[in-house]
């Protein structure tokens, strides 16, 4: 589905992704991981063409860069970590904007198709009891689970989550990870989530890219990539102690 070849992002002098490759296939979880300043985030900029890159990114074979926006929206939807809102529109407002890669026009209507895809979007979300709620009133984990609504209504073959959680409650990381994977069942999906809690990564993913200084230290199934052969050297610590002796806590 997603084929990315020596992908290279400079500012300058600086160099902040460094020849990464990697493929995401139907029904995969691809988690992007490593420290900060290893350059995840600035992947899934290069990928939704936020950001200027040297390589080839390729959706279905064809270079992303040969593609219109609303074309490209259609195939790929994207959820950052946090959303400023200044704007009382309504959670279902919100959730139809998602429909507008697939309006003919600025003005255009909503099709029997748009309503569907919002309805079912708010439905998988838990949201279709607040849809006439304004998104101001909203808590942090309601905001969020609104505008993975929108991105579900998009219906977007690739979901790309950039720390989707990240400033969420547990109650609400969890809830919005379920969604996901629900979402991920339906055939001709996959994900592609940056994400910085590790065992979130080995929960819910199916592959990952470990980074480290804007490089692949490795890829591959989440058993051979999160190893402390791997971790350790990346992240400057004994990783798999620490997660122990964390889980101690509570035992």
């Amino acid at each position: 589905m997603l084929e990315v070849k020596d992908l290279s992002v400079r500012y300058g002098d600086l160099t902040i992704v460094d020849g990464l490759s990697f493929s995401v296939a139907e029904g995969q979880w691809l988690m992007i991981v490593g420290p900060n300043g290893a350059g995840k985030s600035t992947v899934l900029n290069a990928i939704t063409r936020g950001a200027d890159y040297t390589g080839q990114v390729l959706f279905e074979g064809e270079d992303i860069r040969r593609k219109k926006p609303a074309d490209l929206a259609r195939c790929m939807g994207v959820l950052m970590q946090s959303h400023y809102v200044s704007y009382s529109f309504s959670v279902e407002e919100v959730v139809s904007l998602g429909r507008y890669a697939y309006s003919s026009g600025f003005l255009a209507g909503h099709g029997r198709g748009d309503t569907d895809a919002v309805e079912e979007a708010l439905a998988l979300t838990g949201m279709a009891k607040q849809r006439n709620q304004s998104v101001l009133t909203l808590s942090g984990g309601e905001l969020q689970r609104t505008f993975l609504a929108q991105v579900f209504a998009q219906d977007p073959k690739l979901l790309l989550l950039d720390e989707p959680t990240n400033h969420l409650d547990l109650v609400y990381q969890k809830q919005v990870f379920s969604m996901i994977a629900q979402w991920l069942k339906t055939p001709g999906r996959a994900v592609v989530s940056v994400v910085h809690d590790l065992s979130l990564a080995r929960a819910y993913g199916s592959r990952v890219l470990l980074m480290d200084r804007g490089k692949t230290v490795a890829l591959g199934g989440v058993e051979e990539v999160l190893i402390s052969a791997n971790l350790d050297p990346v992240y400057r610590m004994d990783v798999r102690a620490w997660m122990r002796q964390m889980l101690s806590q509570w035992e």
